[in-house]
């Protein structure tokens, strides 16, 4: 069996920036275990796979796999390499249009456009936010000790909370953008740490920017649990961020939300987001850098 593949750089405007993603389009004939298989093999945050949805009203399902295994439920770069790709390749109509993916048992809306260099742009909207448990009181000392930070570097204003927009993630507020790059997460204490409050990954972010950067938050993303060390751009965890500044009063209801994210890494990436009451939506931009066949 052939099976083509392509590598898309997500929320980028250039090559070798932003997330990279390895797509797999029409991949109806691969098992699940198949695809997880194709995922170890690529090795990156996610591999998503493009079959036909088992939903009505369904124009797109995608399955998404971390190299351990794990399916991913979120709409995050997961889907918006998929979207991107879909518009390059001629698979969707010329000047975009409305759509509906499959993740899991969910329908979410999809909208493609163009800029004004004609590159694709997707729209997406994630699941309704739902703000879970909060992280505050004696465990902010053993949250910064599995961050490798200072109490103090959390700041003293918010606790960080578990929100979910798909998927569940623990968000932590930093005093500022050098604690946020200072982390360096104990794996196993922060997996334990996470399993406990109930959170997939952890972002950690600062609201305390340059005035004038264009950004409204800066962040990493790490999430042991399902092996992601740590990962350049994360829908799944800046849709809840924006949910939870909106809620804070720290960003405007209505108007676009930036996140920055993968400086650290070297790749980085910019995430536009916007919340309109309970409607989450993510939008970005990106690359096909590469593609190629899988022989086996």
């Amino acid at each position: 069996m052939n099976v083509p593949f392509f590598w898309v750089d997500v929320f980028a405007t250039a090559p070798l920036a932003g997330n990279p993603l390895a797509l797999v389009p029409d991949a109806d004939a691969l098992t699940t275990e198949t695809m997880q298989a194709i995922a170890r093999e690529f090795n990156q945050s996610e591999t998503t796979f493009l079959v036909r949805p088992t939903l009505s009203g369904a124009d797109h399902r995608l399955r998404s796999f971390t190299p351990g295994g794990f399916e991913v439920l979120g709409a995050g770069h997961n889907a918006m390499g998929a979207w991107l790709w879909l518009a390059a390749s001629g698979r969707l109509d010329e000047d975009g249009g409305r759509y509906v993916q499959q993740i899991g048992e969910e329908r979410l809306p999809v909208t493609a456009t163009r800029d004004g260099a004609g590159r694709a742009v997707v729209t997406m909207q994630q699941s309704e936010p739902r703000f879970l448990t909060a992280v505050a009181g004696e465990r902010r000392g053993a949250l910064a000790a599995v961050l490798g930070l200072d109490t103090t570097d959390l700041g003293d204003e918010r606790a960080a909370q578990v929100v979910s927009t798909g998927a569940e993630h623990l968000l932590v507020p930093a005093r500022n953008p050098d604690a946020v790059d200072t982390a360096q997460p104990d794996t196993a204490g922060l997996r334990e740490f996470l399993a406990d409050v109930g959170a997939e990954g952890c972002y950690l972010y600062t609201t305390a920017v340059e005035p004038g950067s264009g950004i409204d938050a800066y962040a990493r993303f790490f999430n042991p649990t399902v092996g992601i060390a740590e990962d350049s751009a994360t829908g799944t965890a800046a849709g809840p961020l924006a949910a939870l500044l909106v809620r804070d009063g720290l960003a405007r209801e209505g108007a676009p939300i930036t996140v920055e994210q993968g400086t650290a890494l070297g790749r980085p990436s910019r995430i536009g987001l916007q919340v309109d009451g309970a409607v989450v939506t993510i939008s970005g931009t990106g690359i096909i850098v590469g593609e190629g066949v899988l022989h086996l």
